[in-house]
């Protein structure tokens, strides 16, 4: 059986799409929560603009070979923000200064200001629900995890991120718990900063991610992603990531709490001491680079998979990118997709 293939959240939008990727929007957080809101308040054109995006990002990664796509994230304007526009808790409009990613960046954040709580029904499931019509394979949600939103947003209420991580996670919770009645049989929560700060991992957001995922049935994939950060920019190799050893370091403790761990290898290959550490979980593995312009040949792709191949068991192996797509542009990000799938199926 040929490597089964995926992708990991975001998809490049399209000019008529209103909402412009975070990757291309700077960290102006107020100028651009007001444009957001207006767009989204805006009606019936805009959102059959938004559905017809989300289709064609459905269809470009199956046109490609990808198994298992997902609905390219194509109505958030960013990873994070888009989840936590429809918490109970978050502050959109006074905003409070962060320095973020171990000081890669500063921005002006959304700010907990009350306790985080789920309302109402999950946004979540209209966009899957319109992401599954565009094909017959299963489309996958994403969903950012606890600590990567602690991260990406300013705690102004609880001033224990053990306590605000429990009450995001059972929010999250809801999310997740939503989808999976509705349908939807792979989930992922994103944890990116398991990479920046593996402390907090292990102390508390291992049991977090797991949380997430409470009552959830056994017919839905429980899947988390850590990848270890994105320059500023395309082409971009100048810039600080996430140590290498982490994901060493949390090896042990994550496998097994999902049923498919996602890291990213292109960017820079693992040790082999990795691969081994993972007994129960299968492997999303990045063979693919999301923000470099640069084309990987298959031949390429084919011999990172069976190296990678001599540690992981091959029904344990998935391949996909290093992470989101965003930065490329659809033709790029279409030509990475057809190398990696062409690859996986000649292993």
């Amino acid at each position: 059986m040929p490597l089964k293939t995926t992708c990991i959240g975001a998809y490049p939008k399209p000019d008529y799409v209103p909402i412009t990727d975070w990757f291309q929007v700077g960290h102006d957080v107020e100028d651009y929560n007001e444009r957001v809101l207006k767009t989204w308040s805006e009606g019936s054109e805009i959102q059959a603009a938004l559905d017809r995006a989300t289709a064609e990002a459905v269809a470009d990664q199956t046109a490609c070979g990808i198994d298992i796509p997902t609905d390219g994230e194509i109505r958030r304007e960013n990873y994070v923000h888009y989840q936590c526009r429809h918490f109970e808790g978050f502050d959109f409009e006074n905003l409070a200064h962060r320095v973020l990613r171990n000081g890669a960046y500063e921005a002006d954040l959304p700010a907990i200001r009350g306790p985080v709580r789920a309302v109402g029904d999950s946004v979540l499931v209209r966009d899957w629900q319109l992401a599954q019509a565009a094909t017959d394979r299963p489309v996958k949600m994403t969903l950012p995890g606890p600590l990567t939103i602690s991260d990406t947003t300013a705690d102004e209420h609880y001033g224990d991120p053990e306590r605000l991580a429990a009450d995001l996670a059972a929010a999250l919770n809801h999310e997740v718990r939503a989808l999976a009645e509705a349908g939807c049989r792979y989930i992922q929560i994103d944890e990116p900063i398991f990479a920046r700060k593996p402390n907090a991992a292990l102390a508390y957001g291992i049991d977090t991610l797991a949380a997430c995922f409470d009552n959830v049935p056994e017919r839905v994939t429980r899947v988390m992603h850590m990848c270890c950060g994105y320059p500023n920019r395309l082409d971009d190799t100048d810039y600080p990531k996430a140590d290498q050893q982490a994901y060493v370091r949390i090896a042990r403790g994550v496998d097994g709490i999902v049923d498919q761990i996602s890291i990213e290898d292109a960017h820079r290959h693992n040790p082999a001491e990795l691969f081994t550490l993972f007994d129960r979980s299968s492997l999303i593995v990045g063979f693919v680079t999301v923000a470099s312009s640069r084309v990987e040949p298959v031949e390429e792709i084919r011999a990172r998979i069976e190296e990678v191949l001599q540690h992981v068991p091959r029904d344990r192996l998935l391949a996909a990118p290093d992470c989101g797509l965003g930065f490329l542009g659809r033709d790029l990000a279409m030509q990475k997709l057809r190398n990696l799938t062409e690859a996986a199926r000649s292993v």
